[in-house]
């Protein structure tokens, strides 16, 4: 059994011991340290809450715990049900809600589940705010209301017109193009949320010939839900046995994008957020935003644009921060995270879905020549284990130092750029491990370049 209690929320496996795994009684208590944060955040007025979950086996049992947790608060909750990431987001502003939990453990297994914790704006909390809820959690702050005082509960079925309304409205969805663009679409949506969603966007954007594969929302996935090459296989089959143009793939709580080529072969999570990023640049100029451990190519086609680049430390939260600071148009993550701020601060694989076919459809081309088009970077993912003996700072600054004729970033663990490849070291907040991740022109260099700061880095123990 496993509970990683953090800054963003609570994640753990069902089943257990108390504080072992993510049992009702942790639950409730990671349910009520929030509703007690917001109260102390408003001075105890009248509160409401928006609540969403995935398809997840435990997902009604999780809810049930956490929306009873609320009301007892006397926190009124709106209950969206079957939901996704984005959407409860959406919510969250639209109903001018006080804030949002999220039931999902994203991109893990089925046995997994999480509370994933938004403020009054429909983003994810700060880490302050985090490490408070935390605090009133392990203290067990807390004080339930009177009979007459508890929350009221309202179920609302609307949202996914809601959302999916809100995208067809934004500058740069051509649902015309789309329409005449006749795509042949399979989706994979791992038997989750996404099989409601992504299918209900596509046909309200004029796509009519869609192959559903795995879009019942069972909460049993049918593969690993983190939408890998090695997990898209029946994706990329069913794509050729059906001559589609292409296939789309989303994560359970449908944050994550990526798109499958009409060979089978992969575009590429990395190039989601690059793809949409052109089209958005060619529309809106401005500034654009990924993590340090994304790939170049979105630097790449943004200085081509004429406009301006910058990164930030891993995290959403990190990326919509310097997105504000920068007054950026678009900006994301490479895991297939696209962020607009032109309809909210959070990733959403709608917006993506809608920007990316109406790039794809007005470029009149095959979406591998598509992808053939950008920048070609590949990007190596290593770590070392580590051991208590081990400075891992110690480590990080002497490699700074090493290299300290190149440009080096320490924002978040130290990145090394050598011309147009990099490599990104950072500790694990969840392992005892130090990640490097490295880029280059293809795999057998990028692979060389993290062995060499590997044997770097070994040398300086």
């Amino acid at each position: 059994m496993t509970l990683i209690k953090s800054i963003s929320g609570i994640r753990g496996t069902i089943g257990g011991r108390v504080n072992e795994g993510l049992t009702p009684i942790d639950a409730v208590k990671f349910a009520a340290a929030y509703g007690t944060w917001l109260q102390n955040r408003n001075n105890a007025k009248k509160l409401s809450v928006v609540v969403g979950k995935d398809a997840r086996i435990s997902g009604p049992i999780i809810s049930d715990l956490v929306v009873s947790t609320l009301r007892s608060l006397g926190i009124s909750v709106t209950d969206l049900g079957l939901s996704t990431t984005p959407t409860v987001e959406v919510a969250v502003a639209m109903e001018k809600a006080h804030g949002g939990i999220i039931l999902t453990a994203s991109h893990n297994p089925k046995q997994w589940n999480a509370l994933k914790l938004l403020n009054e704006r429909g983003e994810f909390i700060s880490a302050a705010d985090g490490a408070e809820v935390l605090r009133i959690a392990e203290a067990e702050d807390f004080t339930f209301a009177e009979v007459d005082d508890l929350g009221k509960y309202t179920v609302d079925n609307t949202y996914l017109e809601k959302h999916i309304d809100a995208v067809l409205k934004l500058d740069g969805v051509d649902v015309e193009a789309i329409k005449a663009a006749n795509f042949k679409i399979v989706v994979d949506a791992v038997n989750s949320t996404g099989g409601i969603f992504v299918p209900a966007l596509l046909k309200k954007l004029g796509v009519s010939n869609i192959t559903e594969l795995y879009c019942e929302p069972t909460g049993h996935f049918p593969h690993n839900p983190e939408p890998l090459p090695e997990h898209l296989t029946d994706l990329s089959n069913a794509i050729l046995e059906n001559k589609a143009d292409l296939g789309i793939t989303v994560d359970p709580d449908v944050d994550r994008l990526a798109f499958v080529c009409e060979d089978g072969s992969m575009f590429g999570e990395e190039y989601t957020l690059v793809a949409v990023a052109d089209y958005v640049l060619r529309n809106t100029p401005g500034a654009t935003v990924s993590n340090l451990s994304s790939t170049r190519a979105l630097r790449d086609v943004t200085e081509q644009s004429g406009n301006e680049y910058f990164a930030s430390a891993v995290g959403e939260v990190n990326v919509v921060e310097k997105m504000k600071a920068v007054n950026a148009v678009i900006g994301g993550e490479g895991n297939g995270g696209v962020i607009l701020p032109a309809l909210h601060y959070g990733r959403d694989a709608l917006v993506g879905i809608a920007l990316f076919l109406s790039h794809l459809a007005k470029e009149k081309k095959s979406i591998s020549a598509l992808r053939d088009s950008y920048p070609k970077y590949t990007i190596s993912k290593n770590k070392i284990q580590l051991t208590p003996e081990i400075n891992v700072d110690e480590i990080l600054s002497n490699m700074a130092e090493k290299y300290g004729d190149k440009e080096v970033d320490t924002t978040d663990g130290v990145k090394i750029y050598f011309d147009k490849e990099w490599v990104h070291l950072r500790k694990s907040n969840t392992e005892p491990i130090i990640r490097i991740y490295s880029e280059s022109s293809n795999t057998d260099m990028a692979n060389k370049l993290a062995e060499r700061i590997m044997d770097d880095i070994m040398a300086l123990n």
